[in-house]
């Protein structure tokens, strides 16, 4: 048994949280999950320039349906001043209930700007940009939290010095990606460096991300770190039900989903057809970002390529209806096979960063410039 998560004046009942991701955690497979279980349902990131420019997209991610409570908004930014206004403006327009701040993304297009999982090297801005953020949310009494990862590489290490100026600042929770930059997703996560961070702020809560693809990870994270709360990711890619294991886990029970393929296929099909309103009807569109899905929907199933390839080609939503018809619906749960990790895992990645970024935790005078420029439309990234 877990017991709720506290975020500010927010009760989260089950201590889960949906990992913002790119492309995927969008309005209708956040609401596919949340009709297995309980938890904190984030929106993909949002960029607080576009968002505070009004660019279409990016208020199309920030979308919430009516039943969708709490609303959750990811925030990257690089510049204080931007992200007070973006915050300013979800509080005015009442746009969310709870703001996370990306700092924890290790793409190129983000980390070459000082972003995501490159910023928390430079400690004072750090501060700052967190502190404009929960000055700015208080207004609304919006609890902020904060997404990061050890740092940008072994030698350069900035969780728990960030972890505690985060807090002292008055973020609510602390979540921690036990990677750094440079393992982009490779490698295993470290959960000791989530249970030294959970040592380090006894005083919020702290939870942990990486590598949990299973309630019972999620059960043997909180075991062996401490931590509050788990935030999961990759794991559910395909595999909405496992925050429906995830609340049963934590309320002491051991019921978990066995799906067989026309439980499988019948969750393909509705999400499909919960993107056709996300792109305003557009059917099109929805078929585009449902082929993404049907690889991880299909792990470990016996579905012959022929047909697989089919699936990730679908033109229409009569067309994935026909497709789907043609499994064999008597093919039971796999086992072992339909479980375990998902998504590309890669290699080590050399981390692209600004010019001499490391050499100083400080921004120079060159940096502080690129700072003000910055803020390029990279919403969702």
């Amino acid at each position: 048994m877990l017991p709720p998560l506290q975020l500010g004046s927010l009760t989260v009942d089950t201590p889960v949280v949906l990992a913002p991701m790119a492309g995927i955690t969008n309005t209708a497979f956040r609401r596919l999950c949340r009709e297995y279980g309980g938890g904190l349902y984030v929106n993909e990131m949002v960029t607080a320039r576009a968002l505070v420019e009004r660019r279409p997209e990016s208020l199309r991610i920030i979308r919430h349906e009516p039943d969708e409570r709490p609303r959750s908004v990811q925030l990257y930014s690089v510049d204080p001043v931007t992200t007070g206004h973006a915050v300013r403006m979800l509080v005015e327009e009442d746009r969310a209930d709870h703001i996370d701040l990306n700092f924890g993304c290790p793409v190129p297009k983000v980390t070459r700007k000082g972003g995501g999982s490159a910023l928390p090297w430079k400690i004072r801005l750090f501060e700052s940009i967190v502190a404009t953020a929960v000055r700015e949310a208080a207004r609304g009494g919006i609890p902020v939290t904060v997404k990061m990862r050890k740092g940008i590489d072994e030698d350069h290490l900035t969780y728990l010095e960030a972890g505690r100026i985060a807090r002292d600042v008055g973020v609510v929770a602390v979540a921690l990606h036990g990677r750094t930059a440079r393992q982009h997703y490779s490698g295993t996560a470290d959960w000791e460096a989530i249970a030294r961070l959970r040592e380090a702020l006894p005083d919020v809560p702290v939870l942990g991300n990486g590598d949990i693809w299973s309630a019972e990870d999620a059960v043997e994270m909180v075991r062996r770190t401490g931590v509050d709360g788990v935030v999961v990711g990759r794991g559910c890619q395909g595999r909405p039900w496992l925050f429906g294991d995830l609340q049963a886990a934590f309320e002491g029970c051991d019921d978990c989903y066995r799906p067989d393929l026309p439980m499988v296929s019948a969750t393909l099909l509705r999400h499909a057809k919960m993107l056709v309103p996300y792109f305003d009807g557009d059917e099109r569109k929805a078929m585009q970002d449902i082929r993404k899905h049907v690889a991880w929907y299909f792990k470990g199933y016996p579905v012959g390529s022929q047909l697989r390839t089919q699936l990730v080609t679908v033109e229409s939503m009569a067309q994935l209806e026909d497709l789907l018809a043609g499994l064999d619906q008597r093919i039971g749960y796999p086992g072992a096979d339909a479980e375990g990790p998902r998504g590309r895992a890669g290699s080590p990645k050399k981390v692209h960063l600004p010019e001499d970024w490391l050499a100083s935790q400080e921004l120079n005078a060159a940096q502080q410039e690129m700072i003000h420029a910055a803020e390029v439309d990279i919403s969702g990234g």
